[in-house]
């Protein structure tokens, strides 16, 4: 890897940093609700698009909780993955 694209690495990550929090607390958090949603009663019944929006919004809501909750980019995609899923029923 070039130091340019590694300076540009390392700037994404500050950058996400301040947004999302501490990775390693977000990774932490995305973990346990996925678990959570992963052992509910219909997780077996839902479609890849609905199980795959579901944990899309887990993480979402994962980056909000260890984050910035005033970054609205996380809550738009929150409702654009649930449009996704809303659409493929």
């Amino acid at each position: 890897m070039s130091r340019q694209a590694k300076h540009s690495v390392a700037a994404t990550l500050q950058q996400r940093g301040k947004t999302h929090g501490s990775f390693a607390l977000n990774a932490a958090k995305a973990q346990q609700l996925k678990e959570n949603i992963r052992d509910s009663v219909q997780w077996e019944n839902m479609t890849d698009v609905q199980k795959e929006a579901a944990e899309a919004i887990v993480i979402k809501l994962a980056r909000i909780l260890t984050g910035d909750p005033n970054h609205a980019d996380s809550w738009h995609d929150i409702a654009g993955y649930a449009s996704l899923a809303e659409q493929s029923i």
